[in-house]
């Protein structure tokens, strides 16, 4: 269900997945919030070409959000001509000590996500900045700090060496970090509940749309 749910419900159902085998009445009420949204939101679609032909990617974390084991969410969006392409929500596998470390490591996974993506796009030929690097965004200056250092230091040596292929991705010119405020990060409601109005305005970041306001 996760990889074909809508990316506005994808931190929902991330949470919600995690007490299969024990949910309780409060888990109950949580998943027909979701069954009344998606029958509110039926009539939303994706719209493509509101924007340049140019991939650019997103990412974000909430840190220790899981009250069960203090493990980060992340979330990544990537938008190609105005509209989303790709997008994950999920709860990391180890547990980060820093946001800057929670972000690092959401980036670390955007940045598998936009070579992979780089790779396929190349091979259609249709997309010419595809040669560029990826720009991925990202509202931690830590976290970028730590892409471009060469080499680990005391405050990331103890971070898994699998998320550093942030660094090489960098270095070899498949993606950058690149600074966006918080607030206009498309990757926020992958990783936290948001208020209705910071949720709708980053549906429009996404392409997505109503069909009754389209038409």
């Amino acid at each position: 269900m996760l990889s074909s749910a809508p990316g506005p419900m994808l931190h929902t159902l991330s949470i919600m997945s995690r007490y299969k085998a024990c949910a309780e009445v409060a888990h109950w009420s949580a998943v027909k919030s979701i069954l009344k949204y998606l029958k509110k939101t039926k009539d939303m679609f994706l719209i493509y070409g509101a924007g340049e032909l140019i991939l650019e990617g997103y990412s974000d974390a909430s840190f220790q959000s899981d009250d069960d084991n203090a493990k980060s969410q992340s979330g990544f969006v990537f938008k190609l001509s105005g509209g989303v392409v790709a997008w994950k929500s999920s709860k990391h596998d180890t547990t980060a000590d820093s946001t800057t470390e929670a972000d690092y490591i959401a980036a670390s996974e955007a940045a598998k996500e936009a070579v992979w993506m780089k790779n396929y796009i190349q091979e259609l030929g249709v997309v010419p900045s595809i040669a560029k690097p990826v720009v991925i965004f990202c509202d931690n200056n830590g976290a970028i700090a730590k892409e471009k250092e060469s080499r680990s230091h005391h405050h990331s040596k103890h971070i898994l060496r699998c998320y550093h292929l942030l660094r090489g991705s960098g270095s070899r010119g498949d993606c950058m970090m690149d600074r966006v405020n918080s607030a206009e990060n498309t990757a926020d409601p992958l990783t936290k509940p948001m208020s209705q109005i910071a949720h709708t305005q980053h549906l429009d970041k996404m392409g997505l749309r109503s069909m009754a306001n389209w038409f």
